[in-house]
């Protein structure tokens, strides 16, 4: 390896080694302590440490960096104490996810350092959304993430350095090309010689570096690191390296060719520099095993404070209480004056004015700008905010997602529209584990409202007609909002903007443009979590949401001999439980009215609730409607026959009944 460069000192070569050595030799100890069971898991970096030492060395320290499990070297070069890091592997209540999270599954503000899922790919999307809000704030920063070959295969990396490239974003797209994804060798990963050749599809800059020389890594990275800065851009790095030890310490290497693990205990990045070093009279063997000396010296104090702390005491209430971020709604004076909306336009209308609050707050999706979305709910507000603001988007909604994560990371507030809520599968995945899951880890909020027009009755078929609701009210740390009426539309949606937890914002397309009121004209806002007592009566609760709510009146509309009480929920989780049982418990019969298929709905657990809370006060059996255990169809009688409308009076009248 050729480690003369004419850009460093003696002094910035030594100080390159003794960055280099730390992480070595943290491993070391840290392989003794897995041994002796003190710490459960270990993701070994040894001989990919000139990797991670050279990036971060190559960036500024209020630079975002996105590290993966093989780079400690990040960590320790950004200066984390090490009993803290001690701590998180140890699951101790001083480590950075107070024991909920293990290894490097975690992320730090003070040290501009975000941790990885075990989904891998999200994370490449959120370096775009930290890069974005860099280019919105004029800022001329550089944001590195790293992935390995394996992670290259998922869909999640085409769809970020593809957005990367159409929105020309300062990311350098790190992967460290270790020869293997767990077992699988890179012959069985891609179908192309190198990963970099990858960027030529993104119209992108891409370049090889020896991943095992720390001067080629730090200089080269440097150098393309100051031309993103002043020339923003996306460039995808491959670091040519070698995984020395198993994927985790458990699975071993026998899968590994023994002439090829020879080859690559060659090609050892701590001791080859080490050799040079010395041959080049910039370092003395007395020198350097007094550097290890002060390196161990220093692992063995922070482990003594590490082992003082006691182990972690479950408070049940702290655990409840760290899966959202406390939030209190602001105080809005409510306006005075009200106009006739439609459902469509009350929401519109809340978003122009909270684009209007919140100078910053970004939109994104595709063909929400010049055209206005597919329901022309953002018609205009290209020429109003910009499109800096208002951001058309590839066909990327799992990207998208995790973009919204990295400008909440920078705190920017931002909404995403799913042009239909059937298309949000394809981005579940940074919804369910990254979204809903960051605050509860290490305490970083997800400010992103998740827009999701949904809902049958408009002929769309199996595609576009899905009321999945239910899909997110069981995962904890996300909310889910589901408003019948403009004046609620307006209100709720304004109230998810304020809220800074991840929010998912049911919009029934069928109410879009059928139903009208009068809603406040200025900006005002309705707590989340809240039920809407729409009907009193006496005999019968009705507990029901969004377009069901209408099915709902327009039944009891025609049946005026039953009394019944109409609960509108609004928001599904939270719930408000206590509306719920106070009016089950004046009534004692409910019907819950669901448009989604009947298994595995809300109704299911608030039946569950009920009979659980106020099964004492019950004076027939609790009645489920919903609609059929089918896909949506798309011919109107078959979707007739599929939804809950047509069963609603016929299971009322027999309850009222019974």
């Amino acid at each position: 390896m050729d480690f003369k460069h004419q850009s460093l000192s003696i002094e910035n070569h030594i100080d390159l080694y003794r960055s280099l050595l730390k992480p070595r030799l943290i491993e070391e100890k840290m392989l003794i302590l897995l041994r002796q069971g003190k710490i459960s898991k270990w993701f070994s970096g040894i001989g990919q440490e000139a990797i991670a030492i050279g990036v971060t060395k190559a960036l500024n320290k209020e630079e975002y960096i996105l590290p993966m499990h093989r780079n400690l070297g990040v960590f320790t070069e950004r200066g984390i104490p090490l009993y803290r890091l001690f701590s998180q592997w140890q699951g101790k209540s001083n480590g950075f996810t107070k024991g909920r999270d293990r290894s490097f599954h975690f992320g730090t503000q003070e040290y501009k350092i975000i941790g990885m899922i075990s989904h891998l790919g999200p994370q490449l999307g959120v370096a775009d959304g930290i890069a974005l809000a860099h280019k919105l704030k004029n800022e001329k920063a550089v944001t590195a993430v790293f992935t390995g070959e394996g992670g290259t295969s998922e869909g999640d990396f085409h769809e970020a350095l593809n957005i990367a490239s159409v929105w020309q974003l300062p990311v350098l797209f790190c992967v460290e090309n270790n020869g293997y994804g767990l077992s699988t060798p890179v012959s069985e990963q891609f179908n192309c010689e190198h990963i970099a050749d990858k960027g030529k599809g993104y119209g992108m800059e891409s370049h090889i570096i020896e991943g095992n020389n720390i001067v080629e890594v730090f200089t080269k990275v440097k150098e393309i690191a100051e031309e993103v800065r002043e020339n923003p851009r996306p460039v995808l790095i491959e670091f040519k390296t070698f995984r020395m030890r198993g994927h985790e310490e458990a699975s071993g290497t026998k899968y590994v060719p023994e002439e090829l693990m020879h080859y690559w205990e060659k090609q050892d990045p701590v001791e080859n520099y080490e050799q040079f070093l010395l041959e080049s009279e910039f370092i003395t063997r007395d020198e350097i095993s007094k550097f290890k000396s002060d390196i161990k010296s220093e692992i063995d104090e922070h482990l003594k404070r590490t082992n003082k702390e006691p182990s972690i005491e479950p408070d049940e209430k702290l655990e409840l209480e760290d899966v959202y971020q406390q939030f209190t709604l602001d105080e809005h004076p409510k306006p005075s004056r009200k106009i006739e909306m439609r459902f469509i336009d009350a929401i519109s209308k809340g978003l122009e004015q909270s684009m209007e609050k919140y100078k910053t707050m970004v939109i994104m999706g595709q063909d929400i700008a010049e055209y206005g979305g597919v329901f022309k709910i953002t018609d205009g507000f290209v020429e109003k905010f910009g499109k800096d603001r208002v951001r058309n988007t590839p066909i990327c909604e799992s990207a998208i997602v995790s973009a919204a994560m990295g400008l909440s990371i920078q705190d920017i507030k931002s909404i995403v529209e799913m042009q239909f809520s059937d298309f949000v599968t394809s981005g579940f995945n940074p919804i369910a584990n990254y979204l809903a899951k960051i605050h509860y880890r290490w305490g970083q909020k997800a400010d992103v409202v998740i827009r999701m027009p949904c809902g049958g009755g408009v002929g769309a078929g199996p595609f576009h007609s899905q009321t999945n609701e239910a899909w997110f009210t069981k995962i904890p740390g996300l909310k889910v909002v589901y408003p019948s009426s403009p004046q609620d539309a307006k209100g709720l949606l304004a109230a998810a903007i304020e809220d800074p937890n991840p929010v998912l914002f049911f919009e029934h397309k069928a109410l879009y443009r059928t139903i009208r009121e009068d809603v406040y004209e200025d900006y005002f806002s309705i707590e989340i979590g809240k039920a809407n007592l729409l009907k009193k009566g006496n005999d019968i609760t009705v507990i029901t949401f969004g377009a069901a709510v209408h099915w709902a009146l327009e039944v009891l509309e025609r049946c005026p001999e039953i009394s019944a009480e109409v609960l509108d929920l609004r928001s599904l989780s939270p719930l408000d439980e206590a509306a719920i049982f106070t009016s089950v418990k004046k009534t004692g019969k409910v019907i819950i009215l669901q448009e989604d298929s009947l298994f595995g709905g809300i109704a299911s657990d608030i039946s569950a609730l009920i009979s659980e809370y106020c099964f004492e006060y019950l004076d027939a059996p609790i009645k489920r409607v919903a609609s059929l255990s089918t896909p949506i169809p798309f011919a109107k009688e078959l979707e007739d026959q599929y939804l809950a409308k047509l069963k609603f009076e016929n299971e009322l009248k027999k309850l009222n009944n019974y």
